[in-house]
């Protein structure tokens, strides 16, 4: 069962990029005239995104970079641990104001030091230390990831909603509707 899930999940090395593009991407979604309600979810993504990515590294990818040489990963915990008062911090302000988008700012300007520091040095060192070790590596994230990830469904779900426009949500409800009469009418159909 181990191998499968080795073989279906990503390295680690490969996880931890596809984290980095996720939390990029919606930084550039983030606008300094959207609304409040679009700036407060897509901060909440981009916060949840970076403690479950790194709480994630801490557990698992750090120390197996560390076995290797502890210096390789002694400068990423602070950098963590900068995020995280980052967060605390944007998470006691309201979107509506302008120090919002500041720390918004300031967070960006931190994952992104960060993001450019693991793709250049620590990802090439470990997909070369670690070659034999990232599908297992991987398939322990992606455990660990969907027990993180399995508290918070809700939070994401919200988050992604109010980020969306409002005309962009309620015509994917109307697809939802409308796709749940198509299965019903389908199925009551089918019986007969």
């Amino acid at each position: 069962m181990n191998s499968v899930i080795e073989k279906l999940s990503p390295s680690v090395a490969n996880m931890i990029r596809m984290d980095h593009t996720k939390v990029i991407a919606t930084f550039h979604q983030y606008k300094a005239d959207s609304s409040p309600r679009v700036k407060q979810a897509l901060a909440s993504t981009v916060c949840l995104s970076v403690e479950i990515h790194a709480q994630l590294e801490e557990e698992i990818f750090y120390p197996a970079m560390a076995a290797f040489d502890p210096e390789l990963v002694v400068s990423n915990i602070p950098e963590h641990d900068e995020m995280r008062v980052l967060i605390s911090a944007l998470r006691e302000l309201n979107p509506g104001e302008e120090a919002y988008d500041a720390a918004f700012l300031a967070l960006m300007r931190t994952v992104m030091h960060h993001v450019a520091e693991e793709e250049t040095i620590l990802l090439p060192d470990a997909e070369r230390l670690l070659r034999d070790r990232l599908s297992e590596l991987g398939a322990q994230m992606t455990k660990r990831r969907l027990q993180l990830l399995a508290s918070r469904a809700g939070e994401i779900a919200w988050n992604a909603a109010r980020s969306r426009p409002t005309t962009t949500a309620l015509a994917g409800a109307g697809v939802l509707v409308a796709g749940g009469y198509l299965l019903r009418y389908g199925l009551k159909h089918a019986a007969h």
